[in-house]
């Protein structure tokens, strides 16, 4: 489901620094790379496995990140097809397995750590950065080994062939999302840019049109201004979700391979239960939020302004729907139940991200043998079977990790302020106790637990407030009715 992700703006106040090293002690998480791993990735760095890639060069490549971001992940060059009948998207992944050696150090490290842990200002990488931000990111101006996805579109948007091959290629630019935005929206941005919004428009329609939903949730950041921090609330950008479209698009195009050869693995999630959407229903009516009965859930979503604080409220209580996420191996040609992932509305698995997330790695040989007509290397088979695990609990210490940088830095910000007001709206209330709840403040951009009171709480009002405790050692904020 989605999370509250923070994002550090500024310099990181010292205190708040000296906390977050304390809490990666306190979480047992990697610490540095062992000697052996060090020394493996700095010869693959030197000398990558380079068999039968493709020269793709000449295709000026982009890549389109946040500004500090130096693990690319992804390339992208969008065109028209050549017949007149929609759009061809060109993708390139990192290869990283150019530069893994199946079985040895850093390969096992990599399984040791699962994916990337985020702190709001700093990162634990899966990957020694002399690869992840270093030989094997696709960097601007520097020749990359990749998995090139070719997805051919029709004037609807809808995918009508799919390919993917090794090949070498050269970004040209290191785009960030607000650029992208203003060139956008000043009409200033050139194909194939440009096409970014056309194709992404078109891929957000057919996503609708299958009942998939993609939430719009606001993050928190952290802002930095004379030398002190704050948090604030942060729209997602129209370009993100076309370029996220991109993304999923891939995602969707790779499952299909693998179910079309037999042997994959899936990001699942299954429907979610007659009661939860019920209780969904009765938080719209609570919420004043307008859902006729005719109407799809995903439209309903689609239509909501998170600026709104209803609408934000509601938002909250979508990504309830959205739990119970997990992978999925099959083989022999027979797809497990569920298969498909609710949110997307369509079999999914994740292959786009593999410097950051251990999965998408061993997806791309998955897919790049299904497209060239051969069975799936060794190596991947044998590592198949505990891959589900292995992502399961990767990703729940990535989502440990990510609740408390949000709760240290919020009982950081308003340590020592017990006692004070402040307007916020519920964002959420117990069924078995509505006086206990979850509220946003609107300044600063805290999300707190709130209960002491009698009354049932307001779902989706205004609130004034009282901070009755703020404890960064505990990691916890607790508000009560004014």
């Amino acid at each position: 489901m989605p999370r509250r992700h923070l994002r550090m703006t500024g310099a990181a106040d010292c205190s708040l620094g000296a906390a977050l090293r304390a809490l990666r002690t306190e979480l047992d998480l990697p610490g540095a790379f062992p000697p052996e791993v060090l020394a493996e990735a700095e010869q693959a760095a030197r000398a990558p496995d380079l068999p039968a890639h493709l020269d793709a060069t000449d295709i000026p490549f982009l890549t389109i990140d946040p500004p500090a971001s130096t693990d690319l992940d992804q390339a992208m060059h969008l065109e028209r097809r050549r017949d007149g009948r929609g759009y061809r998207v060109l993708y390139a992944i990192a290869d990283v397995a150019a530069y893994l050696r199946p079985g040895g150090a850093l390969d096992a490290e990599a399984h040791r750590r699962v994916t990337t842990l985020y702190f709001p200002d700093d990162r634990i990488p899966l990957h020694p950065t002399v690869l992840s931000e270093g030989a094997a990111s696709l960097l601007p101006g520097e020749t990359r080994p990749a998995a090139l996805w070719r997805i051919d579109l029709d004037g609807d948007g809808a995918a009508v062939a799919t390919d993917v091959r090794r090949a070498l290629v050269r970004s040209r630019a290191k785009l960030d999302y607000a650029g992208v935005q203003r060139q956008i929206d000043a009409g200033t941005a050139e194909e194939p840019l440009a096409l970014l919004r056309d194709i992404g428009r078109l891929r957000a329609e057919q996503e609708l049109a299958r009942g998939g939903i993609s939430l719009d949730v606001p993050e928190q950041e952290i802002v930095e201004h004379d030398g002190s921090y704050g948090l604030a609330y942060r729209a997602t950008l129209p370009a993100e979700a076309w370029n996220a479209q991109i993304s999923l698009l891939t995602g969707m195009a790779a499952a299909r391979l693998m179910a079309d050869t037999g042997t994959g693995i899936l990001r699942t999630l299954p429907l979610a239960p007659d009661g939860a959407v019920a209780r969904l229903r009765r938080s719209a009516h609570a919420l004043r939020i307008d859902w006729p009965h005719h109407v799809p859930y995903a439209e309903v979503v689609r239509s909501l302004d998170p600026g709104k604080s209803n609408h934000a409220a509601f938002l909250q209580e979508c990504t309830t729907l959205l739990r119970g996420a997990g992978y999925t191996v099959f083989e022999g040609g027979d797809l497990p139940d569920p298969a498909v992932h609710a949110a997307v509305a369509d079999l999914y698995t994740h292959c786009t991200a593999p410097l950051r997330r251990l999965v998408d790695r061993y997806a791309s040989e998955l897919c790049l043998a299904a497209t060239a007509g051969k069975e799936p290397p060794e190596w991947v088979r044998e590592a198949l079977p505990a891959l589900p695990k292995e992502m399961a609990e990767g990703t729940r210490r990535a989502g440990t990790v990510e609740r408390a940088c949000v709760d240290l830095v919020e009982a950081a910000l308003l340590e020592g302020r017990e006692g004070e007001l402040f307007d916020a709206y519920v964002v959420d209330v117990q069924e078995r106790d509505p006086a206990i709840g979850t509220i946003h403040l609107r300044d600063p951009a805290v999300v707190g637990r709130i209960e002491g009171g009698t009354a049932p709480l307001p779902l989706g009002e205004r609130l004034r407030v009282r901070l009755t405790r703020a404890g960064p050692a505990a990691r916890t904020v607790l508000f009560a009715p004014a």
